[in-house]
């Protein structure tokens, strides 16, 4: 049926409803395109799309583990991903060349003073990642002031209208390498009166300096620090990229082949061991069953010391056992025939005490009656040594008594 031919009433209404339909329509379709550019923006926030990016780039022994896309961690957080994994020519030094970007504002933790890339293993099935190394010291690898090349004297003009400003971008050293002056140094420290002795001894090419100004920052990497020529070098995207010393540990499948090598090399021993080990342990066995053997054998003698210890505990059993049984009534019976003796003997010593006694008395008794006894006796001794003195002198007894051989004594002079 024709538009036509519908009535005026329900043209109207179906005007409405299409301009309900259409209004919806309109609606979704913004929706639509709202949440896709906020996808789209959270995916680009996300991956870092509008952040500064840094490229560097290291050599690496081996490529194994490393792909492009992987991330790039530092102290546990992703800061890039890898851009490039590439081999080098057969008569280049380096085997595999590295390249990756690490987004703002982690690039700048990275400074000459201690920063390196650490290639880790990642998993046990030969997977690895890149981690950097922060540090607090040195020269930023990169940076985002402009470097520029100026001569002394507009250097020295440069530094006199903008006082504060600019900074150098480099090392001075002079003709004996010996430094004068460090990078990031004010321009006016350097021409500084003070110091004009010394810049006249600097070694410059060209008589020019490389300089920055501090107060202006582009939103990419505009040098990188040149460790050859102690400088920043001006970046160009695209010509070149920032230099990272790599620390690369072997993958884990070829610590696990090392590993397993040296398990191979060291398993003949290993046996070895084993085998002395079983004849250890034979031994142990055998030493076991001969030591239950001499136990057995030994048990009689350990009853025998049980009973030969209860025995000796008992009273006067030493002695038993050193006399014999009959030793004890044999003691006992000299025991009694000595005390018998003993008191004999003391009756005895007794009596003989006694008669000495009287003898005594009765010799004490006849000197007291005779009164010459002792005059008779003395006369008698004196008697008798006289008649020894004559036999001396006697002609027939002479040579029995010696006499000693005296000198004649001096005549006395008159």
């Amino acid at each position: 049926m024709a538009l036509q031919d519908l009535t005026p009433q329900l043209r109207t209404r179906l005007s409405r409803m299409e301009r309900a339909v259409g209004w919806f329509v309109f609606v979704a379709t913004a929706l639509l395109l709202f949440g896709f550019g906020y996808y789209l923006y959270h995916t680009a926030d996300r991956k870092g799309w509008f952040k500064i990016k840094a490229p560097f780039f290291t050599y690496v022994q081996s490529s194994a583990g490393l792909n492009v896309g992987d991330s790039v961690y530092m102290m546990g957080f992703a800061v890039g991903q890898i851009t490039g994994v590439e081999p080098q020519k057969p008569y280049e030094p380096h085997n595999v060349k590295i390249s990756f970007e690490i987004v703002d504002p982690y690039f700048r933790y990275l400074w000459t003073g201690g920063s390196y890339l650490k290639v880790n293993a990642a998993d046990f099935l030969g997977k690895r990642q890149l981690e950097v190394t922060r540090a607090t010291n040195g020269y930023a690898l990169v940076v985002t002031q402009p470097v520029s090349i100026h001569s002394l004297e507009e250097a020295k003009s440069l530094a006199t209208a903008a006082p504060g400003n600019w900074q150098l971008a480099q090392e001075i050293f002079d003709t004996n390498s010996n430094l004068l002056f460090h990078a990031y140094a004010p321009l006016e420290q350097v021409f500084d009166a003070t110091n004009a002795a010394l810049l006249a001894t600097a070694n410059l090419a060209s008589n020019s300096i490389y300089i920055y100004n501090n107060q202006i920052n582009r939103d990419r990497i505009v040098a990188s620090w040149d460790g050859r020529y102690n400088r920043y070098k001006i970046f160009r995207p695209g010509d070149d990229t920032a230099w990272v010393r790599a620390v690369e540990a072997p993958p884990v499948t070829d610590q696990l082949q090392a590993m397993i090598t040296q398990v191979q090399q060291a398993l003949p021993n290993v046996l070895a061991l084993t085998n002395k080990l079983a004849a250890v342990l034979d031994n142990a066995a055998n030493a076991t069953a001969n030591l239950n053997s001499t136990i057995v054998a030994a048990q009689p003698v350990i009853t025998n010391l049980a009973v030969i210890s209860s025995q000796l505990r008992e009273p006067g059993s030493p002695m038993v056992w050193a006399l014999g049984t009959n030793g004890n009534e044999q003691l006992q019976g000299a025991l009694t025939n000595a005390n018998a003796l003993l008191a004999d003997t003391d009756t005895n010593l007794t009596a003989i005490l006694i008669q000495l006694a009287d003898i005594t008395s009765n010799l004490n008794a006849q000197v007291q009656a005779n009164t010459n006894m002792l005059g008779t006796i003395s006369k008698t001794v004196a008697d008798a040594d006289d008649f020894v003195q004559g036999l001396k002198h006697h002609w027939l007894l002479r040579s029995a008594f010696k006499q000693e051989n005296k000198t004649n004594a001096p005549a006395l002079k008159k």
